[in-house]
C-alpha cells in the first residue's frame, strides 16, 4: 500500500518575494512549481533556506496558510531571506536584479533528505540555485538519491555560467525550458534554424530523452522519447507572466503522473500557465474549476 504521507514530487531552490512594481508577492521557481503542485494534490514539498526575519516568517506563514509543506525550510542565522526586485522591460517581460548572497544560497545538507527524496517520484530542481558553492553541492548530493531528476533552466545573467548549466544538464533526466533559453544554450554549440533542431542537438549531446520548451504566446513544444508534440498558445488577457513557466510545469508533471499522454499533459500546461498569466504573482489564489472552465472553453493562438 502506497504511504499517503509521501511527498511524490520534491522540489529544491529558491523561496524568495518578488518586489514587482505591482507590488511584492512570495515566489522563486521552485517553491512556484510547488504550490502549483499542491494545488493539484500531488503532495510535494520544498528543500530551501529563509532568514530569521519577518520576511522569512512571513512566507513560512503563507504557505503554511495555503496548504504548502514548509518543514523542510532550513533557517539561516547569518543571511537575509531572498529578495528580488523586478521591472517590466516591455509590454509582458520582466527583468531581475537577484539579490545575493541571501539565505538559499547556503541550503545545508541533511540526513533526511537520502530517505525524503528516494521515495519521491520526481525531484525537481533549477540552475539558478546552483549559481552558489553550498547550495549546488548540497544540490549535487540530492541528486544521487533521485528518481527522476528535472531540471527547469531558468538563466538570469549573471548568475549562471556555462559550465554549470552543462554539468546540470548532463545530470538531467527530464529538462524544461523557454524558447529563448533554448536558443542561449544552443548557440554554444552551432546555430540552428527551429526549435526541433536545436532540442534534437540539445538532446544528444547531453543524452536527454525528454524536453519540453514553452514558446509564450506560441504555446509550447514537447520532444518525448523521440516523438515531437506542439500545443498552440492559448488565447488570455495577461495581467503578469511572473510564474506562468512554473505553472506549466507543475502542471505537465502533474498529468502524466495522472497517466496522461504527453499531449494531453501539454496542454493542460499550456492552460494551466495561460491561466496564472491572468492573476497577479506566481502563486495566486485560485480554485482548480477555474483552470478547467479555461480548459473547456479556450481559443489557440492560430
Amino acid at each position: 500500500m502506497e504511504n499517503k504521507n509521501r511527498h511524490q514530487v520534491i522540489c529544491f531552490g529558491e523561496v524568495l518575494w518578488d518586489i514587482l512594481p505591482t507590488g511584492t508577492v512570495p515566489g522563486g521557481a521552485p517553491m512556484n512549481v510547488n504550490y502549483h503542485l499542491e494545488k493539484l494534490g500531488k503532495n510535494p514539498a520544498l528543500i530551501t533556506r529563509i532568514g530569521l526575519d519577518d520576511l522569512g516568517r512571513e512566507l513560512v506563514d503563507i504557505f503554511s496558510a495555503k496548504g504548502v509543506c514548509t518543514e523542510y525550510f532550513q533557517l539561516d542565522y547569518e543571511h537575509e531571506t531572498g529578495k528580488v526586485y523586478g521591472r517590466l522591460k516591455d509590454a509582458h517581460e520582466m527583468v531581475y536584479d537577484i539579490v545575493e548572497p541571501v539565505a538559499w544560497d547556503f541550503i545545508q545538507w541533511e540526513d533526511a533528505f537520502a530517505p525524503l527524496v528516494s521515495a519521491a517520484d520526481y525531484f525537481v530542481f533549477g540552475s539558478l540555485a546552483a549559481r552558489s558553492k553550498v547550495s549546488r553541492e548540497t544540490l549535487f548530493a540530492i541528486m544521487q538519491h533521485a528518481k527522476t531528476k528535472v531540471l527547469d533552466i531558468n538563466l538570469r545573467a549573471p548568475h549562471y555560467s556555462r559550465s554549470i548549466v552543462e554539468e546540470l544538464l548532463q545530470k538531467a533526466d527530464i529538462v524544461k525550458m523557454n524558447e529563448a533559453e533554448l536558443e542561449l544554450i544552443t548557440g554554444w554549440f552551432s546555430p540552428y534554424k527551429t526549435d526541433e533542431e536545436r532540442m534534437e542537438k540539445m538532446q544528444e549531446l547531453f543524452s536527454i530523452s525528454k524536453m519540453v520548451v514553452t514558446r509564450g504566446e506560441k504555446g509550447a513544444i514537447v520532444n518525448w522519447n523521440g516523438t515531437f508534440y506542439t500545443q498552440p498558445g492559448i488565447l488570455v488577457d495577461v495581467e503578469d507572466t511572473v510564474g506562468s513557466g512554473d505553472s506549466f510545469l507543475a502542471g505537465f508533471l502533474a498529468q502524466m503522473m495522472d497517466g496522461s499522454n504527453p499531449q494531453e499533459a501539454l496542454q493542460f500546461a499550456c492552460v494551466l500557465g495561460a491561466f496564472i498569466a491572468t492573476q497577479k504573482g506566481g502563486c495566486p489564489d485560485y480554485k482548480l474549476e477555474q483552470v478547467n472552465d479555461l480548459m473547456r472553453s479556450f481559443r489557440v493562438n492560430a
